[in-house]
């Protein structure tokens, strides 16, 4: 899977917070485009990359 994710960050909740959740969920690559602090609530957008196993 390949694309963005808009998700509403819960406060106290931190950004590595969510996008951790998101990859254990999803097993893919998972990035934020910039950090909200963990008192703040508000939309995450994450970039999901497929993972592409090496042989």
């Amino acid at each position: 899977m390949n694309g963005i994710l808009i998700v509403e960050k819960p406060k106290k909740c931190t950004s590595h917070d969510v996008v951790y959740k998101v990859k254990k969920i999803l097993n893919e690559k998972v990035g934020h485009t910039g950090t909200l602090d963990p008192l703040a609530t508000g939309v995450l957008p994450l970039l999901i990359r497929k993972r592409n196993k090496s042989l």
